[in-house]
């Protein structure tokens, strides 16, 4: 995938995180909620309707590249929150604090941010030390 491709898919899982997770914000709080937590009202479906669209970011995320153990965090987010919130009106308050979709793309920044890291390890190199007749140079 190229680098244009890799931006539009960061910020179409970065706006689909926020939407679900963060889009409303209550009046008098800093607290903030997302369609996650009022779809989950849905009996029967509003959970599995938001859990498919996590899985959907999950998705885009393995693009990226993403290591087992990260998918599987991942994933154990989105069980956890759709397992939890089939639990009448406890479930929904659960999905509004837990925000599954901010935690799956912190991992997914996190992870970029270390790749990116690397990639200037690997291009930019320490440079060697060198000793030439007992005198160090730094080349």
């Amino acid at each position: 995938m190229d680098r244009i491709q890799q931006l539009k898919n960061l910020q179409k899982i970065r706006r689909m995180a926020k939407l679900l997770d963060t889009a409303i914000g209550i009046p008098g709080t800093k607290f903030r909620i997302g369609l996650d937590p009022i779809l989950g009202l849905i009996p029967g479906g509003g959970d599995l309707i938001t859990a498919t669209i996590s899985f959907y970011l999950v998705f885009l995320a393995t693009r990226f590249g993403l290591e087992k153990p990260e998918i599987a965090k991942m994933i154990k987010n989105i069980m956890l929150e759709t397992t939890v919130g089939f639990i009448p009106i406890a479930g929904d308050i659960f999905d509004a604090y837990f925000k599954t979709n901010m935690r799956n793309l912190e991992i997914l920044e996190q992870h970029l941010a270390k790749t990116e890291k690397q990639d200037v390890t690997i291009k930019n190199p320490e440079p060697a030390a060198v000793t030439i007749n007992d005198h160090s140079i730094v080349g």
